[in-house]
């Protein structure tokens, strides 16, 4: 659905992005994170066709995005972090120059305006002027905008920034109910923002991309290994799991009950080989769970490596 290949932009003698290559498929939901100035934004104007890379290509749906930039914009949907709304205008007014910018007009424009409106929720303010509304109220209207034409791809940028709590969930949730008929690129600051809506996450810093992946594939290569708690009361397990080459780290007992910290490098999931080997031993396991890193720390570790 979206493809990018060795794509450049610079600004003087900054490279903002340096050599991405992206492939999104459709109805995938990709988080983008990075630190300020990773090239986030400007990687993101240019799948929309609002800058022109320096080098490579980008497509959305098969149509190159620098020669045919009409064409690819009408499958591409844009929610800028700023959210530029025409604040003496109402939702209504708002979304009909949207629709006629985009070639929407008469009957599917009626229809396109009911489906949008009743999808964001933004019907009890439809006839008030966008100045008067609330944070939460203009990110809908925004999205309402960049829906009107039915668009294959939504690029939200930074979609839930400056919002409170509440306002925060409504909008993920929103964001959630739209992937399950649109592909969708959003960058965000918020870890568990991008863990709780991506199918894919990509790390972008100093304008490439350092790792790609799901929440579970990042995990695993920023750790390198795997960690595995295991409780049992049986002491000799430890001597058991060693003798079949795992690497028991850390033991402590409390009640009579032992746990066991135990490792594995270059391996998946070591939890069905535990189960097996306690099975076969005859040992209970009264607790068995994996460790995981948060995202935060490995974002931290990716983009430190990439600095270091």
């Amino acid at each position: 659905m979206i493809q990018l290949a060795g794509v450049v932009k610079r600004f003087g003698d900054i490279r903002a992005v340096d050599g991405v290559s992206l492939f999104v498929k459709p109805r995938e939901v990709v988080g983008f994170l990075g630190p300020n100035g990773a090239g986030k934004t400007t990687t993101m104007r240019m799948i929309t066709g609002y800058l022109v890379p320096d080098a490579g290509n980008v497509e959305v749906g098969g149509i190159d995005v620098v020669k045919y930039p009409e064409i690819a914009k009408r499958k591409i949907g844009y929610l800028p972090e700023d959210n530029p709304v025409y604040e003496d205008m109402t939702p209504y007014e708002y979304l009909e120059y949207g629709a006629r910018m985009r070639y929407v007009f008469g009957q599917e424009f009626k229809k396109r305006v009911k489906e949008v409106v009743e999808k964001t929720g933004i019907g009890d303010v439809i006839t008030r002027p966008i100045g008067e509304l609330s944070k939460g109220y203009r990110q809908r209207v925004g999205l309402a905008h960049a829906l009107i034409h039915d668009p294959e791809v939504l690029i939200l940028d930074e979609p839930t920034s400056g919002l409170d709590p509440s306002q925060i969930v409504s909008i993920r949730e929103l964001i959630k109910e739209l992937s399950r008929e649109k592909t969708v690129i959003l960058s965000t600051h918020i870890m568990q923002e991008a863990q709780h809506l991506s199918d894919k996450i990509v790390i972008i810093n100093k304008g490439k991309i350092v790792a790609e992946g799901t929440p579970e594939e990042l995990e695993k290569l920023a750790r390198g290994e795997m960690v595995v708690h295991v409780i049992t009361r049986d002491k000799r397990f430890r001597d058991i799991l060693e003798k079949k080459g795992f690497s028991v780290v850390e033991s402590r007992e409390v009640n009579n009950e032992y746990e066991f910290v135990v490792t594995a490098q270059g391996k998946d999931d070591i939890r069905e080989e535990i189960f097996n080997l306690a099975r076969k031993e005859k040992t209970t396991l009264l607790e068995m769970w994996k460790e995981r890193v948060s995202l935060e720390e490995v974002f931290l570790k990716l983009t430190k490596e990439e600095e270091a």
